[in-house]
């Protein structure tokens, strides 16, 4: 009988994909449940009926950035879209909190779940070199996994295997806000996620676990006899041109320049709720301006390591969304099978429901991935059968009342540009974030820069 389980941590899974009640209750966090099994081809998931694409111009995507990142004191924010139309950003606020230089284009940004996606693909790709299969169980490649004979590759990639969520735990939001420049080792949040039992019998329910990933990244070490930064380099970023993206070391916590400043309100201890809100006396405080978030942006993401430690910028996210979505980094079986893998995440609610698949997540008519971790949020789409992309981030995570900005402003482009949508609720990464302590003076009032159209580059473009 099909399990449904829900995670504490929000900002990790439920943040993740969950789907639009909660944001867009997503994908990747909300509820658990066991997929009911794909009822449609490749093809037919790809260019199933979807509604005719509205025009939207900047000062339509202006407002609808606007509407969600000022209310909730959002720093910077900046989205991008591109239609068969043409192509239509904008940018908001500044890189620092309370003022400072505008947020634009060329900014590179912590990317959070999204790497999921580069992992996975590296996985797919050593599939299709009969490096593995599938269908292999963990313990072929990883013998210290408790039930591991039993969980195959592809529950690993589809958040089905049952095991329990290291970024759930109180352990690691701990030992993140005590140290947040600690260099984790893969095997240090493994040992965190083995002490716990399994949500469910492998493929009997669906609950998003940044364990998995973390597996599969060592598994892709252990077949390419590289580091998991070399190998994102040689078979992603080179191919594809992504000369603006980058997946550091364990050791590093730098962001290439230009970059943002990260912040989220709280502690990771505080927001492992779900949402991840602040109690409702400091998200007053916060509103009023006298509880200030602390800057989250040289915590070293190793916590999250092959599961949310990428960096990128706008226009290479809307590079990687269309080559994931349209199948130029598999061959043509492999991006089937990826593309039939998806399910929906409740299968008591399957119209509404994100669907996840192998390391892919489809919301509406996209498929792509959130990403959250403590100081960014990101949400990167793609739809080839209607040629639109989104991208969007932000650079406050969570929010004072525990919404994901970037993930609320896709659902709402989504929205306007099909009618309705259906999206992740955050990201799928975040630990329970760590901050640092609650600033109590009055900041210098937040005035955000005037929104400015922009390219993918970060180069102004024509208002459509």
């Amino acid at each position: 009988m099909p399990v449904v389980s829900v995670p504490i941590r929000p900002r990790l899974i439920a943040a993740a994909l969950t789907g639009v009640a909660v944001l867009f209750v997503a994908c990747g966090c909300g509820s658990s449940s066991k997929p009911a099994p794909a009822s449609t081809s490749p093809a037919a998931a790809t260019t199933s009926p979807v509604p005719a694409v509205h025009p939207l111009d900047e000062p339509t995507l202006r407002g609808i950035v606007e509407s969600v990142a000022r209310p909730a004191s959002v720093p910077g924010v900046v989205a991008f879209v591109r239609t068969a139309a043409g192509e239509v950003g904008t940018s908001y606020g500044t890189r620092t909190f309370g003022g400072g230089p505008a947020v634009t284009a060329a900014d590179h940004v912590r990317i959070g779940s999204v790497t999921k996606t580069w992992t996975g693909t590296v996985i797919l790709q050593q599939v299709q070199e009969h490096k593995l299969a599938l269908d292999d169980p963990v313990s072929k490649y990883r013998t210290d996994v408790p039930g591991g004979a039993a969980i195959t590759i592809a529950q690993l990639l589809d958040m089905r295997s049952g095991l329990y969520n290291y970024s759930e735990t109180r352990e690691l939001a701990e030992a993140m806000d005590a140290d947040p420049g600690r260099v984790w080792q893969p095997d240090e949040l493994l040992a965190m996620a083995y002490a716990h039992p399994p949500y469910f019998a492998p493929g009997q329910g669906y609950h998003y676990s940044n364990t998995n990933t973390i597996l599969l990244g060592l598994i892709a070490e252990q077949l390419d006899g590289k580091p998991l930064e070399q190998i994102m380099r040689d078979r992603l970023f080179g191919p594809l041109g992504l000369t603006q993206t980058s997946f550091p070391a364990r050791t590093s916590a730098a962001i290439p320049d230009p970059h943002p400043q990260g912040y989220m309100y709280g502690t990771n201890v505080l927001t492992m709720g779900t949402p991840p809100a602040l109690p409702p006396e400091m998200q007053a405080e916060a509103k009023a301006g006298r509880l200030l978030p602390g800057d989250r942006t040289a915590d070293n993401p190793s916590w999250a390591w092959a599961a949310g430690a990428g960096i990128s910028t706008v226009g290479d996210l809307a590079t990687w969304a269309e080559a994931l979505s349209d199948g130029k980094v598999l061959d043509v079986d492999m991006q089937s099978k990826r593309m039939g893998s998806l399910q929906a995440t409740d299968p008591a609610n399957p119209p509404e429901a994100p669907q996840y698949g192998l390391a892919i997540a489809k919301f509406g008519a996209l498929y792509g991935h959130t990403g959250e971790l403590p100081g960014f949020n990101t949400f990167a789409g793609s739809d080839p059968a209607h040629k639109v992309t989104v991208v969007v981030w932000a650079n406050l995570e969570p929010t004072a009342d525990g919404n994901a900005a970037a993930s609320a402003i896709a659902k709402q482009i989504i929205e306007h540009l099909y009618g309705t949508g259906t999206l992740p609720a955050g990201s799928a990464t975040v630990p329970p974030g760590p901050t640092s302590a609650a600033t109590a003076t009055t900041p210098a009032a937040a005035t955000p820069a005037t929104p400015t159209p922009l390219s993918p580059t970060g180069a102004p473009t024509p208002t459509r």
